[in-house]
């Protein structure tokens, strides 16, 4: 414990060692320039570490949707196959549709072969379950072999076929407006000179807000027909990344699409949901038209950032990268004190322990370390050459590497 508590209580500070040893040192030379180039090309070109950013990005939404197609031998505008109708950033268009008419407040089978029977037993055991179109009665209906049901009848069949109704000219118009509170800037994904016939490209018109859905599936890489029948989500994503020493005028957003469907589910694949349009006879009954909807949705995400040159940042990596220049000298050290010839000897001249307290001898004119070997002996001269009232004093330094052997250096005052 007293070993502890003396080591705990000891003072280190540096020596410098000069080795002159050229490989070490062309080591310690690259290490320098490559901690060097790192900051340089990464972290101030690339990352652009001198900026002050700003990451709370405002964002306001705006969709239309614009065709016309044919579908169930019927004309379907906007109003028919999108939905929600209020243009938010979350929209669907609806792809194919299984309708089933007609239905009233009653019993009737349930046509899901999931509920197939024999008996009023198997019926009862799903009694349960949520995935009939109504509530099981517990009854099998032994003439269809299916269990009965109470709710909207006739059942739905959702697994009959139904032709997918072509969108791929249908357009997207996304009004975008975003603003970066930091600095006070906002900006429109609309120019000036924008046409209302344009149409996105990535490469002839990047800036255009206007979107085919075709194309938009294309982008995003996904199965055409296989989406058109299932249905199943695509992001559209506006990229805010702005570089404002540039000029405001220079920021512009960057649109890129990915469909957001993960492929290796194994059920609940695509997209649907359902709605029902009610009516009313004559002598107050009511029924109603479900549709079981395959749509694909989009989502419109906004994301990005704004940097400009600030000091504060610029100051904090400068120091940053001449400090880590310093972990060359960490590198270069673990190579020379363990895998270089010699280890032992660089170790000797690398790390010196000096301990005791240094003491003035009036009858020698010396001081001493207790423990150490080192003597610092103070001598006077004079010069007649120079004024008599300036006194010279030589303090010589002896370092006793053994008994017969020494080293002074002199010290002029």
């Amino acid at each position: 414990m007293l070993d502890w508590v003396s080591n705990f209580f000891t003072y280190e500070t540096n020596k410098s060692v000069v080795v002159k040893r050229r490989s070490l040192g062309i080591i310690n030379r690259i290490v320098q320039a490559l901690i060097i180039i790192y900051f340089i090309v990464y972290v101030f070109l690339h990352e652009k570490a001198y900026q002050d950013r700003d990451t709370g990005i405002e964002s306001a939404v705006m969709t239309k949707v614009k065709g016309f197609g044919f579908y169930d031998e019927k004309l379907m505008d906007v109003a028919d196959y999108v939905m929600p109708p209020q243009g938010a950033s979350v929209f669907c268009i609806i792809t194919r549709m299984v309708i089933t008419r007609n239905q009233t407040h009653s019993l009737c089978p349930e046509v899901d072969e999931k509920f197939h029977c024999v008996r009023d037993e198997e019926c009862k055991n799903l009694m349960t379950s949520n995935s009939a179109s109504g509530r099981i009665t517990g009854k099998c209906l032994t003439d269809v072999e299916q269990c009965q049901i109470e709710g909207w009848c006739p059942a739905e069949n959702d697994t009959l076929e139904s032709e997918a109704m072509d969108i791929a000219n249908f357009t997207i118009f996304i009004k975008n407006t975003i603003r970066f509170p930091r600095f006070n800037i906002t900006r429109g994904n609309i120019k000036m000179n924008t046409s209302t016939q344009c149409v996105f490209d990535p490469m002839k018109d990047p800036y255009c807000p206007i979107f085919k859905v075709g194309k938009v599936i294309e982008y995003a890489r996904a199965n055409y027909m296989k989406i058109m029948k299932e249905g199943g989500e695509i992001g559209i994503n506006i990229g805010w990344n702005c570089d404002l020493d540039l000029g405001e005028e220079q920021c512009q957003p960057k649109y890129s699409f990915t469909e957001l469907d993960f492929k290796k589910q194994t059920f609940s694949k695509g997209y649907n949901f359902r709605f029902a349009k009610y009516y009313m006879t004559e002598d107050g009954r009511e029924f109603r038209t479900l549709h079981k909807a395959f749509a694909i949705r989009f989502d419109i995400l906004v994301s990005g950032n704004a940097g400009k040159f600030y000091i504060v940042p610029t100051l904090i990596n400068i120091v940053a990268a001449c400090t880590s220049v310093g972990l060359a000298t960490i590198f270069c050290d673990i190579i020379l004190l363990n895998f270089l010839k010699g280890s032992e000897q660089y170790k000797a001249k690398k790390f010196e322990e000096v301990s005791g307290s240094l003491h003035w001898s009036e009858s020698h004119k010396l001081f001493k370390h207790q423990g150490s070997q080192t003597t610092i002996k103070e001598a006077k001269s004079s010069d007649d050459s120079e004024r008599d009232s300036i006194g010279h004093y030589q303090a010589i330094v002896v370092v006793a590497l053994g008994e017969n052997e020494g080293r002074q250096v002199d010290h002029f005052l």
